[in-house]
């Protein structure tokens, strides 16, 4: 393991454990180098990683804490990651986004208020059926308010991170599967039906339902491009 790799690792383990936590300054580097064991470089070029994904916040003349993550700092670390491995790991992508999703909906069918059934209804109303962009936009939106309607900002923000990571093969199946557009419509108009009656199982199943279909699209689709 090189000794940038293991200074992340201990690091992190610093802060598993529990020794370091949220807005606690971490030592000064002299001493955190000497405990590690390792060498000063090597700990700079960590502490910059962890900067780099919101794990680490470093306060120019203050010193460097353990950052207090929100649900849109952890979108951006994740997002980050994703964008990276997106292009290599597109159908285990879909596959977190469609369990994630899928618990997502069971959530919100308790929670979501008439406003974000509103503005569920809206998205699809709008969605203009000759256009795989207007869909793509609208399906961003559609699946976004109902992360947001769960009440978790921290789903929320790894939904949106994966989500919006995999739009170019949504993009994509639009353009070369046939009816894509209107069995997608068709979908959102029954997970809106379930959230409206407020049947939290019956939400689950239609959006595993729905997010299967891109799934098994990709996988038998065979190469597509790269994901944005």
């Amino acid at each position: 393991m090189a000794l940038t790799d293991t200074a992340l690792t201990r690091i992190k383990d610093l802060i598993s454990s529990g020794e370091l936590v949220p807005g606690q300054r971490l030592p000064p580097e002299n001493e955190l180098s000497a405990m590690l064991g390792l060498s000063r470089n090597s700990l700079r070029e960590a502490v910059k990683a962890l900067e780099l994904i919101n794990v680490l916040e470093v306060k120019r003349g203050n010193g460097t804490f353990v950052a207090q993550l929100t649900g849109e700092q952890l979108r951006e670390a994740i997002g980050f990651v994703v964008e990276i491995h997106a292009s290599n790991s597109i159908e285990e992508i879909l596959a977190v986004r469609r369990i994630l999703e899928a618990q997502s909906a069971y959530l919100a069918a308790t929670r979501i208020t008439d406003e974000q059934l509103a503005t569920l209804r809206r998205t699809i109303d709008e969605t203009d059926e000759n256009s795989i962009d207007s869909l793509v936009d609208h399906d961003i939106e559609f699946h976004r308010t109902i992360a947001d309607a769960a009440g978790n900002s921290y789903l929320a923000g790894i939904l949106d991170a994966v989500s919006v990571n995999t739009r170019r093969a949504r993009t994509w199946r639009g353009l070369t599967q046939t009816g894509a557009i209107a069995s997608t419509i068709e979908e959102h108009r029954t997970i809106v039906s379930a959230l409206e009656s407020r049947d939290p199982d019956t939400a689950r199943a239609a959006m595993t339902v729905h997010l299967a279909g891109l799934e098994q699209w990709v996988s038998h689709a065979g190469d597509t491009p790269d994901q944005d």
